[in-house]
């Protein structure tokens, strides 16, 4: 059965550390459903965030195998409680007739409209990828001229973080 799985990692924070990760994914035939990746409080350290489909063989495998690069300090499978969100942009195609529906649907889902022309709107909303799907959803009606989605980042809730996290070689 296939299910949907967030791992969260501690890399170095240099070049090359993405594509290495990615080309491990890629060379094992795993997509990658989305990938955040940001500086974190230490310089020398970046926060990876990836959801996969599949398995748990598939996600065992592929922590396993992330575990082997040198830059991946940390990885953790992230617990379904943890906070996660998404951000996304919406670019509809609106016009008077159709403005106030769009502006209505946006209000229901707590989206904020970021620009507004006589032709479009662009919407802005955060929060779990189903809730933004749900939101594509109900605005592809009226013509979604574009968007874009950063991806999934995640953080535990509690006092415990990453660091906590015992390495993954201590655990198999």
């Amino acid at each position: 059965m296939m299910n949907r799985y967030t791992i969260s990692a501690l890399v170095s924070n240099k070049s090359g550390v993405l594509t290495r990760v990615a080309a491990l994914f890629a060379r094992r035939g795993y997509n990658i459903e989305s990938l955040s990746v940001c500086k974190t409080e230490s310089d020398e350290l970046s926060r990876m965030t990836i959801v996969l489909n599949g398995d748990e063989y598939i996600l065992g495998q592929m922590m396993k195998q992330m575990d082997k690069l040198i830059d991946v300090k940390k990885i953790m499978r992230v617990e379904e409680d943890a906070v996660s969100r998404e951000l996304l942009l919406i670019k509809i195609k609106t016009d008077a007739a159709t403005r106030s529906q769009v502006l209505e649907i946006s209000q229901i889902f707590r989206a904020k409209v970021v620009d507004a022309s006589p032709e479009a709107t662009i919407l802005e909303l955060t929060g779990k990828p189903t809730k933004l799907d749900g939101f594509v959803t109900m605005l592809m009606p009226y013509g979604v001229m574009e968007l874009a989605r950063t991806g999934v980042t995640s953080i535990s809730r509690g006092k415990t973080t990453i660091k906590d996290e015992t390495d993954y070689k201590e655990r198999i």
